[in-house]
């Protein structure tokens, strides 16, 4: 099948679906409303709470959601077939993941830019509020161990990639005294400096490799881990407007160019989806997953169609730095689409591989060999494996993951394009690169709502912590988060726990979803609660089951593995934690909505903040 109708549908319906379903969302369920001021401007500190314009916050929001998840899940997820995942990804986004962002977007600002653990203290209850806080800080540390470990993979030893994203640093530096200093206000002009900047920096890193300052910017795993969390650190003590805010918006356009350029691609190559609609792994017993199509595949793709990481975001920077009410459409619903959007490029990208060719990269070798015959019997014979390897100088057999042929798959339509043909190693590591950076600016965003959450749940015993202002508490519980991923990722345990993340952040989601549903039922709009109530049932049975088939055919087998005991019993424990945790809240909401819809309980008379 041809790409180009899957490309076409899609835009189709994320325009009717901004155009209509979202706009009756933002007027009659959140109520936007400019007249009110936002805490960027009330609770202004000049640190956290600092209003920015609506494109530069909607880079860093954009930044800051997109991590592996769009990424490398539609990859994994193309064993069932292309037409699961497609489907996933275009329904998923518009009815649960850019509702769930958007709405908890709104409920955050209308909390004065609180967390979501705080949202759901409110809301629910404090019973309900501390075990949020517990989930949020397993998953945050789960989450960004589990994208740490593939940017440290992909840059490992790699001068051109650790140049090219490590000059973004001092460029946004740069960007920021610039914006919010120099020449205060000129957004514009800063964008196209940085831009140019960071253009240069892709270019010339090409050679570095075989310049002497190869060996300033070549490290191995230990070291990359150490100075990325050193980064993470910085990113989350210094004020939001020096390095977070305008590094993200400056990845931004280098993500959103990308993948412009790969939508570009896709419709000049019109490329031939060589992978089924379905394959006989629907069924289970995959080589890459081996559970069925239901519900695995509804964790594998774990941020494309929804993430609960986003919830966390959408209630940590964002709420913070937004200057309007209205700006909160045009960033947690478009951020979010265009997230969907990268989801079926890179689904696009990876199907658009000879099948035979797709699992030989995702699958060990070995494991490959044994796998012969199955393929044969779908009719995957067709291979291009040695060629591709030649092209891009590296050898692809065995390069699990979904990364690499991801960026095989990228960089085979980018030398497709008239006129590119003879690029195919530059756009493969180039790809490669795009990839990293696309992980790493979650990584900053991600520390920072992890500090947040941190301070407010000490806050609860020690005053001082709940002052996000106050340096001592800012450098301490950064320091905190940042050791708990930094240690997974050194150790290489992550490895180990990478498997529940899918799990836990579509948990992460479905808590969202219900705080998200209390909210609009304590306002009183008990007649809009089936905005957030419908994919709050659907995505919370669909990884409630993934959660414990996990726990009882993967974790459980563990502990009894020789060497495998402690991994088997920590993902035995955090998995049950986060799910108990979703059973806590919804049993703790559910009671409450009943008693707000009888009358008995009185709804959330919101203060109001006119200008």
């Amino acid at each position: 099948m041809n790409a180009m109708p899957l490309i076409l549908l899609t835009l189709a319906v994320f325009a009717i679906v901004y155009k209509f379903y979202y706009s009756f969302i933002a007027a009659k369920v959140a109520v936007l409303d400019d007249s009110r001021v936002t805490p960027a401007h009330r609770l202004y500190d000049g640190h956290n709470y600092y209003p920015m314009s609506k494109w530069v916050l909607f880079g860093h929001h954009f930044a800051a959601i997109a991590g592996a998840g769009p990424l490398v899940g539609p990859v994994l997820a193309a064993q069932f077939g292309f037409l699961p995942g497609f489907l996933w990804l275009l329904l998923g986004v518009v009815i649960a993941g850019a509702v769930q962002d958007f709405i908890i977007f709104a409920a955050s600002v209308r909390h004065d830019g609180k967390s979501l653990a705080e949202i759901t203290r409110s809301e629910i209850s404090p019973l309900s509020g501390a075990v949020a806080s517990i989930a949020i800080l397993v998953i945050i540390v789960v989450a960004l161990a589990g994208l740490g470990i593939v940017v440290v993979n992909a840059l490992a030893e790699s001068s051109w990639g650790t140049f090219a994203i490590g000059m973004t640093i001092p460029i946004a530096l740069f960007m920021g005294m610039w914006m919010f200093k120099f020449r205060k206000g000129k957004t514009a002009e800063a964008t196209i400096i940085g831009v140019i900047l960071l253009t240069l920096a892709v270019v010339f890193g090409k050679y570095v490799p075989e310049s002497p300052l190869a060996a300033y910017f070549t490290f191995n795993r230990e070291t990359l881990t150490i100075l990325m969390a050193t980064y993470g650190f910085f990113a989350s003590v210094l004020p939001v407007w020096l390095l977070l805010s305008p590094r993200d918006y400056l990845s931004s356009f280098m993500k959103l160019g990308v993948v412009a350029f790969l939508a570009l691609g896709v419709i000049i190559v019109a490329p031939e989806l060589k992978m089924p609609a379905f394959t006989m792994y629907t069924h289970g017993g995959g080589p890459i997953i081996p559970g069925k199509v239901f519900p695995y595949l509804f964790i594998t793709i774990a941020c494309g169609a929804i993430s609960g990481f986003h919830a966390l975001v959408s209630s940590g920077t964002s709420p913070k730095m937004v200057s309007k009410e209205s700006h909160i459409r045009t960033i947690g619903f478009t951020a979010m689409l265009c997230e969907g959007f990268v989801g079926i490029l890179a689904l696009i990208a990876a199907t658009s591989l000879y099948p035979h060719d797709y699992f030989a990269i995702n699958v060990p070798i070995q494991k490959f060999a044994e796998m012969a015959g199955q393929l044969k019997a779908m009719g995957f014979t067709t291979t291009n494996l040695v060629g591709l390897s030649k092209e891009v100088g590296e050898q692809l057999a065995g390069r699990t993951g979904g990364a690499v042929s991801l960026a095989v798959g990228m960089a085979q339509i980018f030398s497709s394009i008239p006129g590119l043909r003879s690029l195919m190693a530059y756009w493969y590591h180039f790809a490669i690169m795009f990839e990293a950076l696309f992980i790493l600016t979650t990584i900053d965003a991600g520390t920072r709502i992890g500090r947040f959450v941190l301070q407010e749940a000490l806050g609860k015993m020690y005053k001082p912590f709940g002052e996000t202002k106050w340096m001592p508490g800012t450098i301490i519980t950064s320091a905190v988060v940042v050791f708990a991923w930094a240690y997974f990722i050194y150790t290489g345990t992550i490895s180990t726990i990478w498997p529940m993340f899918g799990a836990a952040n579509q948990l992460l989601a479905t808590i969202a979803l219900g705080v998200g549903t209390t909210y609009i039922i304590n306002r009183g709009r008990v007649k809009y609660a089936w905005v957030t109530l419908v994919p709050m049932v659907f995505v919370g049975t669909t990884t409630l089951t993934a959660g414990w088939m996990n726990m009882a055919n993967i974790y459980l087998p563990m502990t009894s593995t020789p060497g495998m005991e402690v991994p088997g019993y920590l993902n035995l424990i955090l998995t049950a934690v986060i799910m108990g945790s979703v059973v806590v809240i919804l049993a703790d909401a559910m009671p409450k909505w009943y008693k707000t819809v009888r009358g008995t309980r009185p709804l959330f008379v919101e203060e109001t903040a006119s200008k």
